[in-house]
């Protein structure tokens, strides 16, 4: 039995790569791919969802969701994915169109009737928290919730204190932490360093010589040059495809712990912050106060803190050969 996706996504250049990894995963099924406002409006992540799905002749339903983040103005990274979120080359119109149905509702009708199904999260959770707030029960049968996102150990890539997807909706990625949901927490610190794919793995994917391998690497030239901006490191830094590498194969990761989260949404100077009770002091008498809401359903989180690298990027190329 192929075990069963629902991938909610802001899909741009990492993420459309996500979606290759699992649209042609053998043992994964892709119910459904929903899509937020994130790094692009939500028109546009739905647009390059369905380029994606057609790119791979898949056939897989996409469902347009939330356009804003639950309380925030809205901020998109077109900065660092290009307008169009794929780079801008001008890629053709998809052929078809997402479905009527509303991303939320289609979370909580999809969810509902396949127990055990996994989420993997690729952009702001807006979406999985209105869903959550509509019918919360949908949490029972979810048997993994792989979350890109945060910044567990380190500095941020929007702010100095927090990841995109975490910082442009707060209060939604808190919501969906204090859930109930089994919470697997892949931040952004791990598609850095040795996780980057140098010019040896570039030419290595490109020489599979096909259109999805050509498309991995040229829908993320303008990423490209933004991370050499931003932080210095040459490369294509894919966290997203990180995130599902996981969710196909957790052996992955080589070093993992489990912990209470909370999101920071008061302060102005850390908003986003993922705060991770790493020393497992939050149910301690001078903490549980303000840890009341993460403490509540005693439920902690996965957090991912390495990863094979090697492993990871073999996990990459099988999609792309």
């Amino acid at each position: 039995m192929p075990r069963l996706f629902l991938i909610d996504t802001d899909t741009a250049s990492d993420d459309a790569v996500a979606l290759i990894m699992a649209l042609r995963s053998p043992d994964v099924r892709v119910l459904a791919i929903t899509t937020v406002a994130g790094n692009v409006p939500v028109e546009q992540a739905t647009l390059n969802a369905l380029y994606t799905v057609e790119l791979c002749g898949a056939r897989t339903p996409v469902y347009a969701g939330a356009s804003k983040p639950l309380v925030r103005t809205y901020q998109n990274a077109t900065w660092f994915h290009g307008r169009d979120g794929l780079g801008d080359h001008s890629y053709a119109a998809p052929a078809k169109s997402p479905e009527k149905t509303h991303a939320v509702d289609a979370i909580i009708d999809t969810t509902i009737a396949n127990p055990g199904i996994v989420f993997v999260t690729l952009g702001p959770l807006t979406n999985v928290a209105l869903a959550l707030a509509k019918q919360p029960e949908i949490a029972r049968n979810v048997s993994r919730c792989v979350i890109m996102g945060g910044a567990p150990c380190c500095e941020g890539n929007i702010t100095p204190a927090a990841e995109y997807n975490v910082f442009v909706d707060p209060e939604a990625a808190r919501a969906v932490m204090h859930s109930g949901l089994p919470i697997e927490l892949v931040g952004w610190h791990l598609c850095r360093g040795e996780a980057i794919l140098d010019d040896a793995d570039i030419a290595r994917i490109l020489g599979f010589n096909n259109p999805l391998a050509k498309f991995a690497i040229e829908c993320n030239s303008h990423a490209r040059h933004a991370l050499k901006v931003q932080t210095g490191e040459e490369g294509i830094c894919l966290p997203d495809p990180v995130a599902m590498s996981i969710a196909l194969d957790p052996t992955i990761a080589t070093n993992v712990s489990d912990h209470y989260i909370d999101i920071e949404t008061k302060s102005e100077l850390t908003r986003g912050m993922t705060v991770v009770d790493r020393l497992n002091v939050a149910d301690d008498e001078r903490n549980k106060d303000v840890w009341v809401s993460a403490l509540a359903n005693k439920k902690k989180a996965r957090v991912y803190w390495t990863i094979d690298n090697q492993r990871w990027k073999r996990t990459l190329e099988a999609a792309l050969c």
